[in-house]
Formats: C-alpha cells, sequence, structure tokens
C-alpha cells in the first residue's frame, strides 16, 4: 500500500495531530515525552520524524541548532491523500469497481457519512 505506516509512525503522528489544534511546532524532546506508555528512545524518534519530514506526510523547519515538527495535514485530509493514491497508483480503469467493493464492505456508519458527504458537495 502506497505510504502505509508503521506502528510507532502513526503514533508519532498522533502526537504532532494533537499538537496541531494549537497551531504547535514540536521538538523531538516533546514528541518524545508525549509517546506515553511506549519504551523507544530519543534518537528513534528523531529518526521517525525524519523519515517522515523526508517523505513530506510532516513539515520540519529549523528552531536555532535544532528542528521542530508539525502535521503537513489533518489526520482526515491525509487519509483522504493515501485513499486518492492507492486509487491512482491501481489506475483508473479499476477505479469504479474499487470504489464500489470499498462501499459493499464498508459499515453502515461510514455508508451513511458518505451519503452525507455527497450530499453536502451537491448543495448549491
Amino acid at each position: 500500500m502506497p505510504n502505509s505506516f508503521g506502528g510507532l509512525e502513526r503514533a508519532v503522528l498522533d502526537v504532532l495531530w494533537a499538537a496541531a489544534s494549537e497551531d504547535s511546532w514540536l521538538t523531538v524532546r516533546e514528541v518524545h515525552r508525549a509517546l506515553v506508555g511506549r519504551e523507544v528512545a530519543y534518537t528513534t524518534v528523531m529518526t521517525v520524524l525524519d523519515r517522515l519530514a523526508r517523505k513530506e506526510q510532516i513539515l520540519q523547519q529549523r528552531a536555532g541548532r535544532a528542528y521542530t515538527y508539525r502535521a503537513r495535514a489533518s489526520r482526515s485530509e491525509m487519509i483522504a491523500d493515501l485513499l486518492h493514491g492507492t486509487l491512482d497508483e491501481f489506475g483508473t480503469h479499476d477505479r469504479q469497481s474499487a470504489l464500489v467493493a470499498f462501499v459493499e464492505d464498508a459499515s453502515a456508519d461510514d455508508v451513511e457519512a458518505l451519503r452525507e458527504a455527497l450530499a453536502r458537495l451537491e448543495r448549491p
């Protein structure tokens, strides 16, 4: 799957998304501290943040001698990008059947959310 994330990458993204509501840029140390309940080395968190920045999944900026990080997009925007990327990777000829298969396997709540989203898009 394109742009799939490992467990630690998802946990780091969760920390950045939680801080995004405050429009905060976090240091490696702040992300490391926020990973409560995980036995992970500081340098591992630094590596994960660097890797996510190189994959352009998060933003990185210089702050003195260190870097700070924040989410590039909201959780829902990133999920939408992943879905679009997956559909694009397999070409347009299977796009409709893939969407139909997705909806057929979707929960009632997901189908209702899709209906509401489509209705909002159709309103002038």
